[in-house]
């Protein structure tokens, strides 16, 4: 009996590691490593003019859109659905509501190599003396 492992040429395997997951509010826990995939923002429906057979005047017009910090790795430190304190990587926390973004858990290595990148990675640059006395 033979059986068949995955390999790297074969396109069925999934690369460990390398693929963040869109996560859900309910299965988020405390100390995961996510980032942000998009947001909604709602603007008002009226001033767009929209042809009412297809959009009412009273619904707001939600748009998504790739926020400029995604990938940038967060660090849940707590959670009351729909709200999800997180840390960044600066040490700077943020309340996410869960129903304007949406998260993606990201692999242990990215987040941690990311993180110390963001951060500085620890490393202070040293200042030039002047050397004119």
């Amino acid at each position: 009996m033979t059986t068949k492992h995955a390999t790297s040429t074969d396109s069925t395997a999934e690369p460990s590691g390398r693929l963040a997951r869109a996560v859900a509010g309910e299965d988020l826990r405390l100390g995961d490593r996510v980032t942000l995939l998009d947001e909604i923002v709602e603007f008002p429906s009226f001033p767009w003019c929209l042809d009412p057979q297809f959009h009412a005047k009273e619904e707001p017009v939600r748009v998504r859109y790739l926020p400029d910090d995604a990938g940038e790795p967060l660090t849940v430190e707590a959670i009351c659905l729909p709200f999800v304190l997180v840390r960044h990587a600066s040490d700077r926390a943020t309340t996410l509501d869960l129903r304007r973004h949406r998260l993606v858990r990201l692999s242990r290595p990215y987040a941690d190599a990311a993180a110390k990148a963001l951060s500085g990675g620890g490393k202070k640059k040293k200042k030039k003396r002047d050397r004119c006395r």
